[in-house]
């Protein structure tokens, strides 16, 4: 499938890389990029070929925030709907809500997390606003040096989206999240780092071969389906309210495991050989209630 505002491509390895390719714009995120990401991540990132996804963007940007610039309304809004909290959670699906009041950047951000594969975002220059808040979705972020990022919603009188206020507090502590979209300052890698964003900065033309190695690392040699289970649990039991549902669902999912890739990750340790799983991610066992 070909993109207007994206590239992908898939490596001999299953690592895709996807680049936010508006290098011209900084790669500022709009309403076509939107739709776009949405669609790689529910679509094509589900293909049983895909092992994991790195994230970067074209040209010395990583993406420079909503296109402000895009002809009117830049945030896609309907603005002649005024809905309530009770009729939004009821029809959030369906039109005009759908269209009409969903955040964008939260519709990417859920489909970035629900995919069931390792998600590397590799932060090649200035990240800010959907640029900083989408990459709190994949599981791991890289930085350059020269990266700088920010939530600088308060500066246009706009609160922190795509799904960032249940991710970033996750990721840094509220105090931290706190205090970053209060500032809303532009953060430095070094910064972004010792606040706990980030798992590592690198020179500029290291960057992505350490990400793509990185990915290598997480999928060479490993089950997909247990790969896919792993993340669920430990996005899902890091916030259960008591242990116990952590139990139950590890339950399901070591005893599913077990009698399938299970038996090939054992057979193979005790014959000391590589192994060969055959279970998909597009295949998993249901384990939450």
């Amino acid at each position: 499938m070909s993109y207007e505002t994206l590239d992908w491509s898939v490596g001999d390895d299953g690592v895709a890389t996807l680049t936010l390719d508006r290098p011209d714009s900084l790669n500022a995120f709009d309403l076509t990029m939107a739709r776009e990401l949405e669609r790689v991540f529910l679509t094509d990132a589900l293909d049983d070929s895909v092992r994991a996804v790195v994230v970067t963007g074209a040209g010395r940007a990583f993406c420079a925030g909503m296109d402000l610039s895009a002809p009117g309304s830049v945030f896609g809004l309907d603005e002649s709907l005024t809905p309530t909290p009770e009729d939004f959670r009821a029809r959030y699906t369906e039109e005009p809500f759908h269209t009409g009041i969903r955040d964008t950047g939260g519709r990417v951000t859920l489909a970035i997390h629900a995919l069931p594969k390792p998600v590397i975002a590799a932060i090649n220059g200035p990240a800010v606003g959907i640029g900083a808040t989408m990459t709190l979705a994949m599981d791991i972020r890289m930085a350059s040096s020269t990266a700088r990022i920010g939530f600088v919603f308060g500066r246009l009188g706009i609160v922190p989206e795509a799904c960032s206020s249940w991710f970033l507090p996750r990721i840094v502590g509220i105090q931290q999240a706190l205090e970053w979209v209060y500032s809303a300052d532009i953060l430095t890698a070094a910064e972004a780092l010792e606040g706990g964003l980030l798992r590592s900065i690198h020179e500029p033309d290291d960057l992505l071969p350490a990400a793509l190695e990185l990915a290598r690392s997480f999928v060479t040699g490993r089950s997909p389906v247990a790969l896919a289970l792993a993340k669920q649990m430990l996005y899902r039991n890091g916030s259960a309210g008591h242990p116990l549902e952590a139990h139950l669902s590890d339950s399901l999912a070591m005893f599913y495991t077990s009698i399938g890739d299970g038996k090939e990750g054992v057979a193979a340790f005790l014959e000391k050989r590589a192994p060969e799983f055959t279970g998909r991610a597009s295949d998993l066992p249901r384990i939450f209630g």
